[in-house]
């Protein structure tokens, strides 16, 4: 194996993504958003680069991955149109109206909702749809609503797990590794399917007291009714189009985006009185420059040789044991992205697999165990996904309009009841590589 010495464009720029990544973990200290440390982070990248010669303002275009961009701008357009109809709230309103009083069958059903929207929708979206409606339910059934808040974030980060479309680092990993809708899904989708039985469970135990409570009856038959049905289902007609589109996109030769991106044009035409530029004005324009800047960053360091050279001494431990460096992988993914946000994290591990497969080692389960990690590690922790932080957000906006404090998520709440849902589907994600550790580290085929 060739032996890399550790020289200045390496130092330069692990120093500029060091300053970057703390910037963007410590925006609650400083009040500076995020994305504006990605930014100067990649304008920084970019100008030392170019001084030091090992990067360029043209390799750092080529560094960007645009199917992940266009993916994630055409999904959250699709989403941006069909909000307004009142679809979701219908389907939320029928949910509580079925559930006929039952708490446990309405955290079920509500939990089951949740995590399949999430599957296509990310768990961003769905908890911003379903939030506002789990408090308008508690409050028609006088129930606490903390323990449902809690079963939609934990659920919908568990759910955007299984699929290519359903969390951003899985569109990162997807898009670096090649894996096609189908793929993702055959691999994700057991261990996402075990990990919500965990959870849907866990809850039960957690929440016992809770969930013991006799509601007070409310008839929810006649509200949420369709603000715009022909919308609504014209957008489900494409989202149906493009799950068969998903799942031969392969076939078909086209990246992930071409879909999206079909769909998105399609729903245009077919719903025609669609404001496009209102509908344009709600997509996270924000999110998707974070995204641009990272792909900025990393690919900088990639370029001078810094994450090939810490990929060198991971190396013996992956070749020594791939099984015991794929669940170590798994654990330490879902800590860092407890504490921190999983989206860096992952952004700075693709390139590091990457260079382990040029040194000729199957990365292909650590493929999978970082798709676990960062997206059950989520859960751990009330700062461990955006999802969360909305929750949160909002249960603190409802206590305070209340004057009752007991109705605001607090990280201790969390640490309680969260904390030991991760570490049960991790738990279950673990024994479940384990077992079938063989079909997880079946190569990839292109």
């Amino acid at each position: 194996m060739e032996i890399i010495h550790f020289d200045t464009p390496m130092l330069i720029s692990a120093i500029i993504m060091a300053i970057t990544f703390i910037g963007i973990f410590t925006e609650g200290l400083h009040g500076f958003h995020r994305t504006k440390f990605a930014l100067l982070g990649a304008i920084l990248m970019i100008i030392f680069g170019q001084f030091y010669g090992f990067y360029s303002p043209e390799k750092a275009l080529h560094a960007i991955d645009w199917n992940v961009v266009l993916l994630l701008g055409s999904m959250m357009t699709i989403v941006a149109i069909m909000i307004p109809t009142g679809g979701f709230q219908m389907i939320a309103y029928k949910v509580a109206a079925y559930s006929r009083g039952h708490l446990f069958l309405l955290m079920f059903l509500m939990g089951t909702a949740v995590t399949v929207i999430s599957l296509l929708l990310d768990n961003v979206t769905t908890v911003v749809i379903f939030g506002p409606l789990i408090i308008l339910i508690s409050q028609a059934l006088k129930i606490n609503p903390i323990p449902y808040l809690l079963a939609a974030a934990l659920l919908s980060d568990t759910g955007g797990v299984a699929t290519l479309v359903g969390d951003p680092p899985n569109l990162m990993i997807g898009s670096a590794a090649h894996i096609d809708f189908n793929t993702f899904l055959m691999h994700m989708g057991g261990i996402v399917f075990a990990a919500w039985l965990t959870i849907i469970l866990a809850l039960k135990f957690l929440f016992k007291k809770e969930l013991a409570i006799v509601p007070a009856l409310s008839d929810f038959t006649n509200k949420g009714p369709l603000k715009d049905p022909k919308t609504w289902k014209a957008s489900l007609l494409v989202l149906g189009i493009m799950v068969i589109l998903f799942m031969i996109h392969h076939a078909l030769g086209w990246d992930a985006w071409m879909v999206s991106t079909l769909g998105f044009t399609i729903l245009l035409f077919i719903a025609p009185q669609i404001d496009l530029d209102n509908t344009f004005a709600k997509v996270e324009i924000t999110l998707l420059t974070f995204f641009i800047s990272l792909f900025v960053v990393v690919g900088g360091v990639e370029n001078s040789h810094f994450l090939q050279y810490l990929g060198s001494f991971i190396l013996p431990f992956v070749q020594e044991d791939l099984l015991t460096s794929a669940i170590i992988l798994m654990w330490l993914a879902a800590i860092l992205s407890a504490m921190i946000d999983n989206i860096p994290f992952t952004a700075a591990m693709v390139p590091i697999l990457l260079g382990l497969e040029t040194q000729g080692v199957n990365i292909t389960p650590l493929w999978w165990s970082l798709a676990i990690g960062v997206g059950m590690g989520g859960n751990g922790t009330h700062l461990g996904s955006t999802a969360n932080v909305y929750i949160v957000t909002i249960s603190e906006r409802m206590a305070k309009e209340n004057n009752d404090p007991s109705l605001a998520i607090t990280p201790g709440l969390w640490f309680k009841k969260g904390t030991p849902a991760m570490l049960l589907t991790l738990s279950v994600s673990t024994l479940l590589m384990w077992i079938f550790f063989d079909f997880f580290s079946a190569p990839i085929t292109h």
